[in-house]
């Protein structure tokens, strides 16, 4: 693993992020992904949405100063809750735990929860790493591969003093 950061998202990146999340291996891994990964209209008013919002802290992963992918802040339900997708060239090397620490030390409300798919056993690794705990599963419709599989939330909560 290079130098990992976190960077504001640029107009320049939406191209590599786009093609990121089009990945059919990673859409597989992430499960709970847009409805059409190659639909670029969609994808240009997700992102529009996200970098509009109060509620979202959206970054860039950088590896040595290049992309490798993104990680973000947001409220769902009440819930402060963090979100990663880190490009394939970068899997496998530390930078989503790296990126992960990076992010989580930039927000001081706890708790943060996560949500992963639990087939996804890489993304539950880092998360473990961190200091996520699993508190529930459920069932859910997952569109990255068009059927319902177990979801695994995960909480981050304040360390004991």
């Amino acid at each position: 693993m290079g130098h990992v950061e976190l960077r504001g998202l640029d107009e320049d990146d939406l191209d590599a992020i786009f093609e990121m999340m089009r990945d059919r291996s990673a859409v597989e891994m992430a499960a709970f992904t847009a409805a059409n990964p190659d639909d670029r209209d969609a994808f240009d008013e997700w992102i529009a949405r996200q970098r509009r919002s109060d509620e979202v802290a959206l970054y860039v992963v950088t590896e040595n100063g290049g992309f490798a992918g993104t990680a973000a802040l947001f409220s769902a339900d009440g819930d402060r809750e963090v979100t990663y997708w880190i490009a394939r060239h970068a899997w496998g090397r530390g930078v989503a735990t790296e990126a992960l620490h990076i992010l989580v030390s930039r927000e001081a409300e706890r708790p943060l929860f996560a949500r992963v798919a639990a087939h996804n056993l890489g993304s539950l690794a880092v998360l473990t790493k961190v200091g996520f705990t699993e508190v529930s599963r459920d069932i859910e419709y997952a569109p990255g591969v068009g059927r319902d599989i177990e979801e695994i939330v995960l909480v981050l909560v304040p360390a004991l003093e």
